[in-house]
């Protein structure tokens, strides 16, 4: 099974399957029943979030390339 990293809220492609949330909080503001709907995830699992400050590296990854920069730094992490 293959597993890809994507942003909180991006839209889901046709047959991703389940989607794993590993942020450390949810979402303010949104209601459970609706995180799902919203393609933030299905199940959360915080303690797979990636390390603080790999969150704020990809808070600020502005293009592809610094994405794939902190993806590739959080598989390591994992």
């Amino acid at each position: 099974m293959a597993i890809r990293v994507v942003r909180l809220g991006s839209p889901r492609t046709p047959g991703e399957g389940l989607r794993l949330g590993t942020v450390r909080r949810p979402p303010r503001g949104v209601p459970k029943a609706q995180h799902a709907s919203r393609d933030f995830y299905d199940v959360w699992l915080p303690d797979l979030a990636p390390s603080e400050g790999l969150v704020k590296e990809a808070l600020h990854a502005s293009d592809e390339r610094a994405w794939r920069g902190f993806v590739k730094r959080y598989r390591a992490e994992m």
